[in-house]
């Protein structure tokens, strides 16, 4: 058994399904195929819930209407058999009828998961029509019947496999499964999801699950590279990466893989390929245990952080005063990306303002506290960095014109982190780009 996830602009376009209906029965190895909705559908669905949740109905309207006649053009390219037309369009019919009925109900949380589901809901259903047209056999799996998560939003590791297992034996000669990426129920059994880049997550746990030979996440670059190809002129595809380079990759803000997507399968040693539908013969990037290359692999920046500073004399030396810093985090549930002390002072960085206010309160009694907005973390990622020779002098080198605020080194073996200003983030990935890889 092998997983296959294909994201939103690998199904986007009618064109693209057929070009991944090509590539999942390329070989007969039985698998499980994950899709996202097609691009620019999430974001529309948020933007009708948006609609409902202040009122606007007649802009919801609008915008359920403007979405349909997108499908309705999709339909038109996707499948050319009259009977699979009208099996489409049915199945169009059916999910907007839903979408049109809730601008009559009041809203509430619940119903925005029910919206945001219609993406991938759609986007599977339509899929498998296309294969019936092909006359491939498959069998398209509700992830509704398998994927679950707890009372904290984390996934029923158990559950899942269990589930999904005895699903599986139900059609023991079948090859082919199609099921949706990001959607789950949540512990009052209600539609939810798994936030943003989900698909990537279900991927890697239905890979767990099944402890199958791989889980291949298919996009629209060429693997994980060394650097941003949107800031920088020349970046390199990295070949190979451990897990943990790969966590650390994805955490510290590289867009082609969820944070989240390493762990399942890193705890079941299945390996991630990350692949391009558009050049599916690529090798692109292989991502397990470990890797037998040391040195810097990439480059990976994560906006929108905050730094706070905690300026006290009087207490930084006291026993358990880190402790109650931490704990005020904690409450909020407000994770820290980056620490760093002194003799007076302790400065972290969080990428989530929702509790800035009353964080920042409750910090008030334990000295002087400082915010600084518009930061950016640029993280050089590679197997055993601290230990290998000339990376911190290139590093340093490099960016001799950038003003660093911070420096986290030593926490992580594969991670050296460093906090600059948004505003020379540009600067610093091409500065980096020469410096460590030698590409302008």
């Amino acid at each position: 058994m092998k997983v296959m996830k294909f994201g939103g602009t690998s199904v986007g376009k009618p064109e693209r399904m057929h070009q991944v209906s090509q590539l999942i029965t390329k070989d007969k190895e039985r698998k499980i195929v994950v899709l996202s909705a097609l691009s620019g559908t999430t974001n529309a669905l948020v933007t009708i819930g948006h609609s409902i949740a202040a009122g606007d109905r007649e802009a919801a309207k609008k915008q359920i209407d403007d979405l349909q006649s997108h499908y309705e053009s999709f339909v038109q390219d996707l499948v050319k058999k009259d009977e699979n037309r009208a099996k489409a369009n049915q199945i169009l019919k059916e999910h907007f009828e839903f979408l049109n009925i809730i601008l009559r109900i009041s809203f509430s949380e619940a119903l925005s998961k029910d919206i945001l589901a219609q993406g991938e809901l759609l986007s599977t259903k339509l899929f498998s029509v296309y294969l019936d047209e092909q006359n491939v056999e498959h069998v398209l799996l509700p992830a509704l019947e398998f994927m679950s998560i707890d009372v904290h939003d984390e996934p029923q590791i158990s559950a899942i496999r269990s589930k999904l297992n005895q699903l599986l034996l139900k059609f023991k000669d079948e090859g082919l499964f199609i099921t949706q990426g990001y959607i789950c129920r949540n512990a009052r059994g209600e539609v939810d999801n798994l936030k943003r880049g989900g698909s990537d997550y279900t991927a890697s746990l239905v890979a767990a699950a099944t402890q199958s030979t791989v889980c291949e996440i298919w996009t629209d670059i060429d693997g994980m590279h060394n650097n941003d190809p949107r800031i920088v002129g020349r970046t390199i595809p990295v070949e190979q990466l451990s897990f943990d380079e790969a966590a650390e990759l994805a955490y510290f803000g590289a867009k082609i893989l969820h944070p989240t997507c390493i762990w399942p399968a890193q705890q079941q040693n299945v390996p991630v390929k990350l692949l391009n539908t558009m050049q599916p013969d690529s090798p692109g990037t292989v991502i397990n245990q470990s890797t037998p290359v040391s040195g810097v692999k990439a480059v990976a920046a994560k906006d929108g952080i905050i730094a706070i500073n905690i300026k006290s004399s009087r207490m930084l030396l006291a026993y358990g005063f880190l402790r109650k810093i931490f704990e005020v985090f904690e409450k909020y549930k407000t994770s820290i990306d980056m620490i760093t002390t002194s003799e007076v002072a302790v400065s972290v960085t969080i990428d989530n303002a929702s509790n800035l206010k009353n964080i920042l309160k409750e910090l008030e009694p334990f000295g002087t506290v400082e915010v600084e907005e518009n930061h950016t973390i640029v993280s050089v990622v590679g197997n055993e960095i601290a230990q290998t020779k000339n990376v911190l002098s290139k590093l340093f080198e490099a960016l001799a014109p950038i003003p660093v605020r911070m420096v986290s080194y030593g926490g992580s073996k594969h991670n050296v982190s460093l906090l600059i200003s948004s505003s020379y983030k540009t600067k610093t990935l091409q500065l980096l780009n020469k410096g460590l890889f030698g590409l302008e």
